[in-house]
């Protein structure tokens, strides 16, 4: 491809490294879970091994971090993952639930396009394709540009490791040259099933817009609110270990301070013990100009140590100096250094008690750090649990540094360099993404011991209003489709909606057909002469009265007492007469009441109540039913 044009050479890179990982995935898909823990345990050890090449080569690369802080992210992302999903079930069936009857099989979702930040390049890189490859996936990476060195080099060291574990090593795939074109394509590509995407709030939305399931982040301009309550020196501690923790680059790491006012300058002086450098007003505007450019943090100063970024601002401060302090008097455009900015530089806003406070961090969540990451240090329980409840933060790291503690690094959540946001910042989750979110689960569910019981009593429930205790197909006793409850002698009653034993004798099929409403054509009437009876089209219908809802269709049972039309009786041995005489049962009756049992209203009724109801049963198989009209010829 030397000749081709870099655009093109990079997009048909894409193409041939998904078809490459696609096929590697097929090779693997149905693995065991022993065969998938040793190619991940084989992928861990060789990170171990490379951890320190790979720091330094990170901050060689991208000019970010430290590397001392970089290895302890090699290794937490590697070691630490692992620890966490070594013993999860990723392959096959992986429960059985014998109470509920559930057994739940996981199966892979197929290849994973993972983009790469350049914050945390390597990291990230081993802790995405480890959680995929735990799942049977394999992963095609997409590096920053100013990372792709670092990444690559990382990808050929898991690479090795999967080879010499006898499984094939494109199961990780990493472009080599990347662009925003290529990128684009990667997320798109057909036999990509999922995104992964690490990255600013444009990539995040890019890989949503894709088309293709995403699991995306948010910004995080975290927020620390520090009580009155709290435990000072043990507070300035912990946030400077957070912030100096590679140069505060995980998103998660403490943006501001939100100091309660009684221990604001107790809390401000424990810091400068510890190397912190509170900025006066000449400093602090220095910083806003530099940091903050439209808007937005500088790519200039991410990762920088605290003197390099004062320098870049104009000032100079000692070299050994961890943290920068400015005071800003509120939250939003007005105040620049309210924002996120992904290095040791703190805001610090004063407020009045924790009401105050409240409001402060949720203001500062809400100025782009919505469902990210609080921290907050309190002994007060009704301070902590304020907090809890009225924080749009999904992670809420309490008494702790929230650069280690969000990830799970210090804290028991589930260990990631991905912390989802949730949908206030338009995240399909909130979870610390692992191995369970690459995993298609399958359910397979049984029918409960007591369903046949539920069944009965639920029919008999809506029988109470409908009148119908064994509609079609229902497999009640008297469902007019047939059929009927196999070895159950159990009916339900419909006088109080519970199901009491039926005697046997009464559980032969019925219909549940009950009959037309009383109409005028069943009221005695007065002899006619011969030859004019009424035709069909003049039988008067049923009537109601005003307001009246018109009533389910009723058989009249006779009444031998009184007179009904001649054309009403019919018995067996008119039928028996018919059939000896040699007519046929289908021949077509000499007149319109000839063999009837029903008056022509009743007809009319019963066509009305076709399919639902007819003592026929259904009409589908109906010898009566035109299967190109529908109609009913009965």
């Amino acid at each position: 491809m030397k000749g081709l044009d870099p655009d093109l050479r990079s997009l048909q890179e894409v193409r041939d490294s998904v078809e490459r990982a696609y096929a590697a995935h097929q090779q693997i898909a149905r693995a065991s879970q022993d065969q998938i823990d040793r190619i991940c345990a084989a992928m861990v050890a060789a990170i171990r091994t490379a951890a320190h090449d790979l720091a330094k080569l990170a901050v060689e690369e991208t000019g970010i971090g430290q590397v001392h802080y970089k290895i302890l992210k090699n290794l937490f992302a590697a070691e630490g993952t692992w620890d966490s999903i070594r013993d999860e079930k990723t392959c096959g069936i992986i429960s059985r639930n014998a109470k509920s009857g559930v057994v739940e099989i996981a199966t892979p979702v197929g290849v994973v396009a993972g983009i790469v930040p350049t914050t945390n390049p390597t990291s990230t890189a081993i802790f995405k394709a480890l959680i995929a490859v735990k799942g049977r996936n394999a992963m095609v990476l997409s590096p920053h540009p100013r990372a792709r060195r670092c990444i690559g080099e990382t990808v050929e060291v898991l690479r090795r490791a999967i080879e010499r574990a006898g499984a094939p090593p494109d199961l990780v795939c990493c472009l080599g040259e990347p662009t925003i074109e290529s990128t684009g394509a990667l997320m798109k590509h057909k036999k990509v099933a999922l995104i992964l995407a690490t990255g600013g709030s444009g990539l995040v939305r890019a890989a949503y817009s894709s088309g293709k399931p995403a699991f995306g982040v948010g910004p995080g301009n975290v927020p620390c609110y520090v009580d009155r309550s709290a435990r000072i020196e043990e507070a300035a501690r912990w946030i400077t270990s957070s912030q100096s923790f590679d140069n505060a680059t995980f998103c998660c790491s403490e943006q501001a301070l939100v100091l309660d006012r009684p221990i604001a300058e107790g809390l401000i002086g424990a810091l400068q013990k510890r190397g912190a450098h509170l900025c006066n007003e000449e400093e602090t505007r220095k910083l806003s100009s530099r940091c903050n450019v439209g808007g937005h943090m500088s790519p200039d100063i991410v990762g920088q140590d605290p003197w390099r970024v004062a320098e870049l601002a104009g000032f100079r401060v000692p070299r050994e100096t961890t943290i920068l302090l400015a005071h800003q008097d509120g939250v939003g455009r007005d105040h620049p250094l309210s924002i996120e900015i992904l290095c040791p530089l703190l805001s610090i806003h004063t407020v009045e008690g924790p009401e105050e406070g409240c409001e402060t961090s949720i203001a500062l969540l809400k100025y782009g750090g919505l469902g990210h990451t609080l921290g907050v240090w309190a002994e007060d329980e009704s301070v902590l649990e304020a907090f809890f409840l009225e924080k749009p933060a999904s992670r809420i790291v309490v008494n702790g540094p929230t650069s280690q503690g969000a990830v799970g690094y210090s804290t028991n959540l589930v260990p990631s360099v991905s912390l989802g946001c949730g949908p206030l910042a338009g995240n399909i989750t909130s979870d610390n993404i692992s191995a369970r979110h690459l995993l298609n689960i399958k359910r397979a569910a049984f029918r409960h011991e007591h369903w046949d019981t539920t069944d009965e009593r639920d029919h008999a429930r809506a029988a109470r209003w409908s009148g119908d205790s064994a509609p079609r197909g229902s497999g009640l006793p008297g469902d007019p489709a047939g059929g009927g409850p196999i070895g159950g002698t159990r009916r339900a009653s419909l006088s109080d909606g519970k199901l009491e034993l039926a005697p046997r004798e009464r559980l032969e099929p019925i219909s549940n057909w009950r009959g037309n409403p009383p109409s005028l054509a069943n009221a005695p009437t007065a002899a006619r002469p011969a030859g004019t009876e009424r035709a069909p089209e003049e039988t008067p219908r049923q009537v109601t009265g005003p307001g009246e809802q018109p009533r389910a269709p009723r058989f009249m049972a006779p009444d031998p007492s009184k007179p009904g039309p001649a054309s009403a009786a019919i018995s067996a041995a008119s039928i028996d007469s018919n059939t000896a005489s040699g007519v046929p049962l289908g021949t077509p009756p000499s007149s319109h009441y000839v063999g009837m049992a029903l008056a022509p209203a009743e007809i009319e009724g019963i066509l009305a109540h076709a399919g639902s109801g007819c003592p026929l049963g259904p009409c589908q198989g109906c010898p009566h039913s035109d299967t190109l009209s529908g109609a009913c010829k009965a």
